[in-house]
């Protein structure tokens, strides 16, 4: 029953608005950054918003003309101009005073907490039938947008996917704009909850149809949008069947990137294992992506250097993981060649090679050739490595954006005779690329020769040679590598000390996991180093996070006891002061394992000198568990 304080509320008013023209957007967002936001209404800042994307909200590379307010409208590529679907000039009016008033009235309403579900409902249908035709005004009010994706969070898919009908003509230009973007990106996200229901399925089908051939008569301005080009990924990922949040196809990490290229977690070509996937519209995302290249050549080449528009195609080749046809028509077009020519042995020109090598020197292309060797069919990734990758080797290695490039395209090497390749181009290098800080490279060269079990003691030797004059003990291998910045930064070399005001290079402490990882009849000069490092510096190392995985991944080699016990003497009488930092707690679980009887006893003994501070910190209590110190069982748990 709906009550009579929201009566006006919930009846659709019958009255026509007078729109005019709308030039007070400035103010509008002037008043409302000065207002205090509303309970359950704030949108995150611009910059956390976009923040891996950066902020640009007014580039057109296109070279079209689009703003907040006045006449807004878009250019057509030749490609897809159709007359039947030309997209008309759209006039951005002010929203008029009374529908203002009334869906403040709905916001206010809505922070009551006053109103059942049933109500809510209600409320919701009649007030987005109340923005039938004046869905671009107010989805790109920066007030009222608000509450439009409240409602659209309340409403019933037959009423979202009507708001959505509605504006499907001009979905790009709401997408586009900074207020507008969250509003679509809400309705996508609520069409993906509505997905549960099997009988919603086919009038959310039709709904996202719409909308996609409607971007897809102009996809660039989109593509190449801050704004755009965010929601256009998340429409992916709804027709993908993914999450529309997922990292895995929003931009991984850096760090979730270099441990697969690492061999550091489990996840090869094809993976995404741990997305779960949902209910999608494969074929619908098939021809969104085949649609969206239908371009012209100068498009083409800006979607190829532009930062926005390479991270909407990096998503489109993740979610295509694995369909070989379609991977092959969009990555020759990509590569700038015909699909027809994949198959033949020359299929990408010599010109055509010297343009892809200087693209991948280009940040925004260097990004989109990493994923692209992550999902190539095997065919083409081996084409690739012929034509375009065998002859540049070290020249995009040595480039700061190229280096990134080579790193996946070593990590996804399929055998060893192209590792082999590799190897006489990079191998007689590593001093060259680690003193050019491209120590990304060499640590994927070392873990895909591990991968592959092919030059294993000459990746040993040869960064033994890169840190370590002929003359020098190899003492100094592990300290060197661990302060990989520091060391080559520094003239004279021989004269290099362990420095007491740098924090340790984060690659160099994956190069030497990678190392640890290798038979130790072949790394006894790395076992070496380590143990007889100064306890200071053991100590040191272990306090630092990138240094402690050292350790670990040292104490988990097949490196002998007494080497192992070597190192953890180091650290006797200090393991309560590990234990109170955050990472300390895995070194010392794996010191106490490696440990004999008595190490064991002086590890427990440290660790009761601490308990009751270390009982007070996040990892205390778990480390005191699992190494039964708590009780005084001088026995690691199994």
């Amino acid at each position: 029953m709906v009550s009579v304080g929201s009566q006006a509320l919930v009846s659709r008013r019958t009255r026509s608005c007078n729109l005019v023209e709308d030039s007070s957007m400035g103010e509008e967002d002037k008043s409302y950054k000065q207002s205090k936001r509303k309970k359950g209404m704030g949108r995150k800042a611009k910059k956390e918003r976009f923040g891996f994307d950066g902020d640009n909200s007014s580039k057109n590379v296109s070279g079209t003309g689009w703003v907040g307010a006045g006449i807004i409208g878009h250019k057509k590529s030749s490609k897809h101009k159709n007359t039947s679907d030309l997209q008309p000039l759209v006039i951005r009016k002010q929203v008029d005073p009374e529908t203002v008033k009334y869906f403040s009235e709905i916001a206010n309403l809505f922070e009551s907490s006053g109103i059942d579900l049933e109500e809510r409902s209600v409320i919701c249908a009649n007030a987005l039938e109340e923005a039938q035709g004046k869905e671009f005004e107010l989805a790109t009010d920066y007030i009222i947008s608000h509450t439009l994706q409240t409602l659209l969070e309340g409403c019933n898919v037959d009423h979202l996917c009507s708001f959505l009908r509605g504006c499907a003509k001009i979905f790009p230009l709401i997408a586009m704009d900074r207020s507008g973007s969250h509003v679509a990106e809400t309705a996508l996200k609520s069409l993906a909850t509505h997905l549960q229901d099997n009988e919603a399925y086919s009038i959310i089908e039709e709904t996202l149809t719409m909308i996609c051939k409607v971007i897809v008569s102009n996809p660039v301005d989109m593509m190449c949008n801050c704004y755009g080009s965010h929601v256009l990924r998340s429409l992916l990922c709804l027709c993908g069947g993914v999450p529309l949040d997922s990292p895995e196809f929003h931009g991984a990490k850096p760090s979730t990137i270099l441990a697969e290229r690492l061999n550091l977690k489990e996840t090869r070509e094809g993976g995404n294992n741990s997305v779960k996937h949902q209910l999608g519209f494969p074929s619908l995302l098939k021809f969104l992506v085949s649609e969206m290249l239908k371009c012209t050549h100068e498009d083409i080449k800006t979607l190829q250097v532009d930062q926005y528009s390479s991270l909407v195609l990096q998503t489109a080749l993740k979610l295509l993981a694995g369909q070989s046809q379609e991977l092959m028509q969009i990555i020759a077009i990509l590569l700038g060649c015909k699909e027809e020519n994949l198959t033949e042995e020359n299929f990408i020109n010599t010109t055509a090679v010297v343009e892809v090598v200087e693209l991948m020197k280009e940040t925004a292309y260097s990004h989109l050739m990493e994923v692209i060797l992550g999902v190539a069919p095997e065919s083409l990734y081996n084409k690739m490595f012929t034509k375009v990758f065998r002859k540049s080797l070290f020249e995009l290695s040595s480039h700061h954006c190229g280096n990134f490039v080579i790193q996946a395209l070593v990590s996804h090497a399929r055998n060893q005779e192209q590792m082999e390749m590799i190897w006489e181009a990079l191998g007689p290098k590593f001093k060259d690329l680690l003193e050019m800080g491209r120590s990304g490279v060499i640590a994927s060269l070392i873990a895909a020769c591990q991968r592959l079990h092919i030059h294993e003691n000459k990746c040993c030797q040869a960064l033994t040679a890169a840190v370590c004059l002929p003359n020098e003990s190899p003492r100094c291998i592990v300290p060197r590598i661990l302060f990989l910045e520091s060391y080559f930064a520094f003239e004279d070399k021989s004269n290099w000390k362990w420095p007491s005001d740098f924090k340790m290079h984060v690659m160099g402490s994956l190069i030497l996991q990678a190392i640890f990882r290798f038979q130790s009849e072949l790394i006894q000069p790395f076992i070496n180093s380590l143990t007889s490092m100064e306890i200071d510096h053991v100590l040191q190392t272990a306090k630092d996070a990138g240094g402690a995985r050292v350790i670990e991944a040292f104490l988990s080699s097949n490196a002998s006891g007494k080497q192992k016990h070597r190192l953890i003497m180091k650290l006797r009488g200090h393991f309560g002061e590990l234990a109170m930092h955050s990472s300390g707690s895995f070194t010392i679980e794996k010191c106490f394992t490696a440990s004999s009887v008595s190490l064991r006893e002086a590890i427990a003994s440290d660790l009761l000198a601490v308990q009751p501070e270390l009982s007070k910190t996040k990892q205390g209590p778990y480390l005191l568990r699992k190494l039964d110190i708590d009780r005084g069982i001088l026995s690691h748990r199994a």
